[in-house]
């Protein structure tokens, strides 16, 4: 796997090399407080993917320049803002097998760093009058609040349908990785028309991408070969599960609905619940439609001439749904 990562990043080396030092630029400030978390920030960074579709799109259709770096920075300004954000809310203290920031600085500093990045953010598009840029994130931020804000609603209820849940993963995921696609377009074209296809790309690529999240609850197993569970244990209806308890007859429905409500801490109904959905079909439905998603974007990159750069994307098509975390 690491060496797909390495194939997608080949004509985009150079770029990314670059970003980290653009990047960091991106968050420093004056506050000794506040560079000492952005530098934790930097050195236990993941892989990146963001920028990646920053810098590949904007080469798909043209060359990387200062406003695409502006750009890739804007969006991994935001995703580090909602994931410092998201460990609060989530009372969560690992990142990565790091500490997460509320767990060093604890939650008053980490929700003031993750308010202080999204600023930035918006600083470096009207700083340098990127007003079409600044659409793109502020459209971004929004519908991933009111993706989240879905959820909490409905994971009260559990009454997620699948339309639902599909308009959850678009808002919460797939807006970012659209954002990404969008944005390197328009560093480097005046295309409208072109920048939503390809904000149409990441929509579906994004879309694939959460489904395989969600399917590791189901394939991940522990040291000892079973199952995890953690969505389960958190009450989120993933496709697998929704799908499976769609198509169950009432007796079942009634007793596994009762299982996410009461008993989603009990091990031997987490493990029955996760059995029912494997002999449902959930989990194969939800890989069908995982690779639906993923062929509709490898469809929208067929109608772009051969480059290196939409070979990578390709590539990166291939790793959303093949990637073994």
């Amino acid at each position: 796997m690491a060496n797909i990562v390495e194939e997608i990043k080949k004509p985009i080396n150079a770029e990314m090399k670059l970003f980290e030092q653009k990047f960091y630029e991106s968050m420093q400030s004056n506050v000794a407080l506040l560079d000492k978390v952005t530098r934790f920030i930097v050195t236990t960074k993941g892989k990146q993917m963001r920028p990646m579709f920053v810098f590949l799109c904007a080469k798909l259709v043209g060359e990387v320049n200062e406003k695409s770096f502006r750009g890739a920075s804007m969006i991994e300004l935001i995703h580090t803002a909602t994931l410092v954000h998201d460990d609060v809310v989530d009372e969560s203290f690992k990142r990565r097998n790091f500490f997460s920031i509320n767990a060093l600085w604890k939650n008053k500093i980490a929700v003031l760093v993750g308010d202080y990045l999204l600023s930035k953010a918006v600083l470096l598009s009207t700083d340098h009058k990127d007003y079409d840029l600044l659409s793109v994130i502020s459209r971004t931020i929004r519908e991933m609040a009111e993706g989240e804000l879905l959820q909490l609603e409905k994971a009260r209820k559990l009454d997620i349908t699948e339309d639902i849940y599909y308009e959850i993963i678009r808002q919460k995921t797939a807006t970012l990785i659209a954002a990404c696609c969008e944005i390197g377009v328009l560093s480097t074209s005046d295309d409208i028309s072109l920048a939503k296809k390809m904000m149409e790309f990441g929509t579906y690529t994004g879309m694939a991408f959460q489904i395989k999240d969600d399917l590791f609850d189901y394939l991940t197993t522990t040291i000892i070969g079973k199952p995890v569970g953690i969505d389960i244990k958190e009450q989120k209806m993933t496709l697998p599960l929704i799908h499976a308890l769609t198509t169950a007859n009432e007796k079942d429905r009634k007793y596994f609905f009762n299982s996410i409500k009461r008993y989603n801490n009990d091990q031997k109904r987490v493990k029955e619940l996760i059995e029912f959905v494997k002999n449902s079909g959930g989990l194969d439905y939800a890989v069908d439609k995982m690779k639906s998603y993923q062929q509709q974007a490898k469809g929208i990159l067929d109608d772009f001439p051969d480059s290196e750069a939409k070979k990578s994307l390709q590539l990166m098509l291939d790793y959303v749904i093949e990637r073994k975390f």
